[in-house]
């Protein structure tokens, strides 16, 4: 069965924002802290983060999902894109590496740079502030990128 262009998108988003939003509100703020622990961050930049991250990450997840997927379609025959949308565990890993690949282009840093300033974490005096947060990101990112991987050496289709 075929999968329309739209079908091909939807599920390809579903697959990447579920697998960024997995964590929950405990865990994330286990995450933030550890991160601001290993990047000798002080004071309160990681309540100032943690308190920002949440409403702008889904925002910025979204954005920057929508413009993989555009990308993908504009780069790769749909057909060979619609093969990764079996629902194969080892499919829907790399779905997310080629997301988190994307991610970390050049192109995409500058994007991801020019989000957060729009979002004023680095406007202003927050430089230091836009730093940890796209530090915090790329880290997330990596992680996930971690989990993906071994989730495609175990699974299965």
């Amino acid at each position: 069965m075929s999968m329309t262009p739209k079908q091909i998108r939807e599920h390809i988003f579903a697959i990447i924002i579920n697998k960024v939003e997995e964590q929950d509100e405990n865990k994330r703020l286990e995450a933030l802290n550890e991160f601001m622990a290993v990047t000798g961050t002080s004071g309160n930049a990681s309540e100032k983060v943690a308190s920002l991250i949440p409403p702008i990450m889904h925002d910025l997840y979204e954005k920057w999902i929508i413009m993989f997927i555009d990308r993908l379609l504009e780069t790769v025959d749909a057909k060979n894109i619609e093969l990764l949308c079996d629902g194969c565990e080892n499919n829907n890993a790399a779905l997310i590496l080629a997301y988190i690949m994307f991610l970390e282009s050049e192109r995409m840093e500058k994007q991801i740079d020019k989000d957060l300033t729009e979002h004023g974490l680095t406007a202003s005096g927050n430089e230091d502030l836009g730093d940890v947060a796209a530090n915090y990101i790329r880290a997330q990112m990596t992680k996930i990128a971690q989990q993906a991987s071994d989730d495609k050496i175990k699974g299965h289709c």
